[in-house]
């Protein structure tokens, strides 16, 4: 089971999750929803598509655009469509 853990909460873990370029993607369902705050960030990778993000908020503390997803990727990117990402010290074990 893989989990993803900041502020020693757990923000998402499942045994489903996609690896691409090193990073685990969550399917939506297994994300904790109660820590995410949509992001008016985007960004944009040349394969998967606009990347949108969420800021994690734990015990009052925010960790900005720690987390971001792909809600229409290119083709070559389908698999992890919608699928949960993390950076910026969320612990992905």
């Amino acid at each position: 089971m893989i989990k993803a853990v900041w502020n020693g909460v757990v923000l998402a873990q499942s045994d489903r999750t996609e690896v691409v370029e090193g990073n685990h993607y969550f399917p939506p369902e297994s994300i904790n929803q109660e820590y995410f705050k949509s992001s008016d960030t985007h960004t944009t990778c040349p394969w998967k598509g606009q990347a949108s993000y969420y800021t994690i908020v734990v015990d009052g503390q925010e960790n900005q655009d720690a987390a971001w997803y792909y809600p229409n990727a290119k083709e070559k990117a389908k698999n992890v469509e919608g699928y949960i990402a993390f950076w910026r010290g969320v612990k992905v074990s």
